[in-house]
């Protein structure tokens, strides 16, 4: 089943990885799809993106900022990968797609439904010759009505509700600051394929694999989302407050803001105590967190005063010596920083991967990621592929092809 290509310079396959021995035929772009074959790639995978000649990935003309004179967006979710340039309308560099999706283990795209269909690409239609193939579908809003929306981070963050629950109360809907929605469908597509290679495992059947960005914000949403359908609540935006816990937001120290972050009542008694204001812990609007959560303001009062008489860091250094989580809001330099001090190795080093990656996020003992490659030049892999599925280059004769 698995496709025999050869190593491709910069990017050789991963003997030892989890997933090594896994084909996967990407045509995603942008981030969703992406992102998770980028993962799946760390862990062993051989992902073969499938791009547009002389444009590629959208991603790719995506800057401010370039690094090395790529867009920073692009590197951030390809590492790992082999570009393959291929028009989708010419009938042979077709031809050689379908060679590498009836070769492939898993197949990940997030066209507009019915895209890959009017291809010949479709899941019916390659199923027969790749029956364990895991088709993995990546759209905006599902396959049924939502077909004709298009499947935009920023939309679906405004049509999923999640703008609602995001910023200051009464004031405009507002996104988060990262393509969040594309990121959750990554992660849970990567799920469904692994889930699905794992069935495949058992039975030698593939199976197709739908993932939607409304359904991924709604699942995402949780907590939020428990309240409406449970108790029939609608939440709204409570800026940095959180709706069923107190104290559990941004407050003013001396010298800059500092989180709180209290989940219990032993917490909070141990935050009274550090304060030195130890009563509030025994009065009746503060006592438990639901009557914590119903005297929010008063509360929020009560800390304030204590809260603004010394820095950030003599409260953070204070609070969680007591077991108090509480933090600054820090930059992603700060963020970073910490990361490194903790020890959690959160940058990819520049020669292993190309400028500025983070790191892949799961650490595993036996099988860890691994960074082989920079993110392709565009087509930078073509005639290897080309090769390796026994096709001719455009133009040469089949005997000219190479097996």
């Amino acid at each position: 089943m698995h496709a025999e290509q050869p190593d491709a310079p910069g990017t050789p396959p991963a003997r030892d990885g989890a997933l090594s021995g896994i084909v996967v035929a990407d045509f995603g772009r942008v981030l969703a799809g992406p992102y998770m074959t980028m993962l799946l790639a760390d862990l062993g995978a051989d992902v073969i993106k499938i791009e547009r000649p002389g444009s590629g990935d959208d991603t790719r003309a995506w800057g401010p900022p370039f690094a090395a004179g790529e867009a920073t967006y692009f590197l951030g979710v390809n590492r790992n990968k082999r570009s393959v340039a291929l028009d989708l309308t010419d009938p042979e560099d077709l031809a050689t797609a379908r060679a590498l999706v009836e070769r492939a283990d898993v197949l990940v795209e997030n066209f507009r439904p019915d895209t890959m269909e009017k291809l010949g690409l479709g899941y019916e239609d390659v199923r027969a010759a790749n029956p364990g193939l895991v088709y993995c579908s990546v759209t905006g809003f599902g396959t049924a009505e939502g077909a004709r929306l298009a499947g935009y981070d920023l939309l679906v963050q405004a049509m999923g509700g999640l703008m609602s629950v995001t910023g200051e109360p009464d004031g405009p809907g507002t996104k988060t600051g990262v393509a969040l929605v594309d990121v959750i469908t990554g992660l849970h597509a990567g799920l469904g394929v692994l889930a699905a290679l794992r069935h495949r495992e058992r039975t030698g059947e593939g199976q197709r694999v739908e993932v939607s960005l409304l359904g991924s914000l709604l699942s995402a949403l949780t907590n939020q989302a428990a309240a409406h359908l449970g108790a029939g609540v609608v939440p709204r935006a409570m800026g940095n407050r959180h709706p069923s816990i107190a104290p559990y937001e941004v407050f003013e120290a001396r010298d800059r803001p500092l989180v709180l972050a209290v989940g219990n009542d032993r917490q909070f008694r141990a935050l009274c105590e550090r304060l030195g204001r130890p009563e509030l812990a025994g009065d009746p609007r503060f006592a438990t967190n639901t009557a914590r959560v119903a005297h929010r303001d008063a509360l929020a009062e009560a800390l304030a005063g204590p809260l603004g008489s010394r820095t950030a860091d003599a409260w953070c250094e204070e609070l969680t010596s007591a077991g108090v989580p509480c933090g600054p809001i820090n930059d992603l330099a700060a963020a970073f920083g910490l990361a490194d001090r903790l020890g959690l190795a959160p940058r990819v080093p520049e020669s292993a991967a190309g400028p500025g990656q983070v790191a892949h996020p799961i650490r595993l003992g036996a099988t860890p990621p691994t960074y082989r490659g920079a993110p392709p030049r565009l087509g930078e892999h073509t005639d290897a592929v080309r090769s390796g599925l026994g096709r001719p280059a455009p133009g040469a004769s089949a005997a000219d092809g190479g097996a």
